[in-house]
């Protein structure tokens, strides 16, 4: 078979060996293995790569948002929580009286921030 190493495809294609890895890891493109476990660019992946550039340049879109396309289409429990999201309309909870709803969202993200940050080791323990 006729195929290039990841190397040779990068200086083909103008994507980094790193990009590449990246655009294998999410699924746009699959590259063949050789029997030692190299990535093996054929002209199908060429294709898929060029047309990948094309398409992003096309609609201005970055790799994040096909790769979170593609994930869209492949995981239903995900794509029907979007779907959910973008239908949905903000409502105030009926417990919370309308000239309180403003405060109560604040306190709300605030309690979600103080538990992210309470997730995260802070920069003065990571220092040391």
């Amino acid at each position: 078979m006729d195929a290039l190493t990841i190397h040779e495809a990068a200086s083909t294609t103008g994507w980094s060996p790193r990009m590449l890895r990246y655009v294998e890891r999410v699924g746009l493109v699959a590259p063949a293995r050789s029997d030692a476990g190299y990535r093996l660019y054929g002209p199908a992946e060429l294709q898929r790569l060029r047309t990948l550039r094309e398409l992003l340049e096309r609609h201005e879109l970055g790799l994040s948002d096909l790769a979170f396309a593609l994930r869209l289409e492949r995981d239903r429990a995900l794509r029907g929580e979007v779907d959910g999201w973008l239908a949905a309309t903000p409502e105030r909870p009926e417990h919370v009286p309308a000239a309180d709803w403003l405060h109560w969202e604040q306190e709300k993200h605030s309690k979600l921030l103080a538990a992210a940050a309470a997730q995260r080791p802070s920069t003065l323990t990571e220092a040391v």
